[in-house]
């Protein structure tokens, strides 16, 4: 009862505060922003809170980490959320809450609905910091591919006829670009960080030495991609539609590594 509780209450206030940023962008008073900006972030910081309260009620349990497809998500979604809170203050960019608190919202929601089985024990301390660090590299690149969304969007804007109120709302398109930089630097590093510790740790992951299977590729796939871009960005100026086309496929590779593989093996395999 508690756990429906918290997750259903979770996910309104996220809906909340995501739907208020959408009407904000969608508007035409050009105050909105202003009367809403201290309610939105109120109703996803709550969120936040309650959103933890639920995953220490479903994903811990004496020791033992229950990340199944939907719990796992739930986590990953619940970082992204906090670091976009963090973040809101020192860079604007209050905006991506449009992306991230909704998705939010649903990564609760299929929690509650569809808990999870898989369980990993964490056999020492530095295990647990792999954990850590490779959730932190899923959440960096999450929230700058939705930053290259939001990018792409206001580039689209650009070339239309009516593009004032989306593009008052928003910060300039360098100052946009630099943001999604950062994001991917600091979540390419991690990533990377993540993939050598793995190759101490893929005993205890898959049970085996490091294994070639689908997870190792696909996530080394999503490295070369990210890195790719990364060097054509300050080797050759790459920036704008390249630098959507490269975060948003760089994303869709490294979520098919780790959810993509987990979602076969969980509902596809086991049933």
């Amino acid at each position: 009862m508690l756990i429906t509780l918290l997750s259903l209450t979770a996910a309104a206030l996220y809906i909340s505060a995501g739907g208020l940023l959408a009407r904000n962008l969608l508007a035409t008073a050009s105050s909105s922003r202003r009367e809403h900006g201290d309610l939105i972030l109120a109703l996803a910081t709550i969120g936040v809170i309650v959103h933890a309260g639920t995953l220490y009620s479903s994903t811990l349990n004496a020791g033992v980490l229950e990340l199944g497809f939907t719990n796992a998500a739930s986590l990953i979604a619940w970082v992204v959320a906090f670091l976009f809170l963090a973040a809101v203050f020192m860079t604007p960019i209050i905006n991506l809450g449009t992306f991230v608190l909704p998705i939010a919202a649903l990564a609760v929601l299929a929690a509650w609905w569809w808990p999870g089985s898989e369980d990993v024990r964490p056999q020492s301390a530095t295990f647990g910091l792999h954990i850590a660090i490779s959730v932190l590299a899923y959440a960096f690149l999450a929230l700058a591919m939705f930053q290259a969304i939001l990018l792409w969007i206001q580039e689209r804007h650009l070339h239309t006829r009516h593009p004032a109120r989306l593009l008052a709302m928003l910060p300039p398109m360098q100052t946009m670009e630099t943001l999604l930089l950062q994001l991917i630097v600091v979540g390419y590093t991690l990533l990377s960080i993540t993939l050598i510790t793995g190759l101490f740790f893929s005993k205890q992951i898959f049970g085996s030495p490091l294994m070639f299977n689908h997870h190792t590729v696909l996530s080394v796939l999503a490295w070369v991609i990210f890195g790719t871009f990364l060097i054509g960005h300050w080797r050759l100026g790459w920036r704008g539609r390249s630098a959507v086309r490269w975060t948003i496929g760089g994303f869709v590779v490294l979520g098919l590594a780790y959810f993509g593989t987990k979602f076969v093996f969980e509902f596809i395999l086991e049933h």
